[in-house]
């Protein structure tokens, strides 16, 4: 979708979009001073920017993070009497949840959470739906659903499982409870932990510079070759099957050989 490329402004109110030439394109929850709660129209938007992400091949990897010094406080609350007053508005809210994370468990590209501050709720299940997380020091995280009497959509805590495994989910679900950077990092919740924001920023562009520079069909299929592990489904080991298959006839193999024959770094094309 063409439209998606060289997008660097805001899409909607709470969100901003910018890309690097390197193919790495950020996403920002944009709301510092309500800690980047997430709205309706927010979870609706960020799932629309990264199903049309998926139509534009010169994306590389997608970095999600949030403005000022928090990750996101979760789903804003203050707009629930409204938008979540009842079953029925409750459940149209919940698949626009739904629909942020799928659309990043799904989504083409490799996509890493970069998180400081606050990681709540809704937050943490961006964050869990994401292939890659990092965070720094100061970073806390909560899944506070029995305390507000909500329940969270079964894809997410399935999320939730495979991110941080199933004993630490039942744990943060029932109790409520905060759980601190160190802890998240010990769970495997956390790929790394980075001593400030600052150095969370650096590490995370050096990751996502390494991943844009290699080759995307071959990233493709093993980012659905792990989601064929983790679900069983007949369906994801064939579509990882068919992407595993596609690279080896692909130029990029072809470029891959070649470069390292001749010793030089090798230039894919995503072909």
């Amino acid at each position: 979708m063409g439209d998606f490329q060289g997008q660097s402004d805001h899409s909607a109110p709470g969100l901003l979009i910018a890309r690097a030439g390197d193919g790495v394109v950020t996403l920002t929850l944009d709301r510092p001073a309500k800690k980047n709660a997430v709205t309706l129209a927010m979870w609706r938007q960020i799932a629309a920017t990264v199903d049309a992400l998926n139509g534009d091949q010169t994306a590389r990897v997608l970095v999600l993070r949030g403005a000022g010094v928090d990750f996101c406080a979760g789903a804003d609350i203050g707009e629930f009497a409204e938008v979540r007053r009842d079953a029925g508005t409750a459940r149209a809210y919940e698949d626009a949840n739904s629909a942020a994370f799928a659309a990043l468990r799904t989504c083409r590209v490799p996509a890493i959470a970069s998180i400081a501050g606050v990681c709540f709720g809704g937050g943490f299940g961006l964050a869990a739906a994401c292939d890659l997380r990092l965070g720094a020091a100061d970073a806390v995280f909560a899944v506070p659903a029995a305390r507000l009497g909500l329940a969270y959509p079964a894809d997410a805590m399935a999320d939730i499982v495979a991110a941080c495994g199933q004993h630490m989910a039942r744990y943060l679900s029932f109790s409520g409870a905060r759980l601190a950077a160190k802890a998240a990092h010990e769970t495997g919740f956390l790929l790394e932990l980075l001593p400030d924001q600052a150095a969370l920023e650096a590490r995370v562009s050096d990751i996502a510079s390494a991943i844009a520079g290699n080759a995307p069909l071959s990233i493709a299929a093993s980012k659905a070759s792990i989601r064929a592990a983790l679900s069983g489904r007949d369906d994801d080991l064939a579509h990882a099957r068919a992407l595993g298959d596609a690279t080896f006839d692909s130029a990029d193999y072809a470029e891959g050989r070649a470069a390292f024959l001749e010793r030089r770094p090798p230039r894919f094309g995503g072909r």
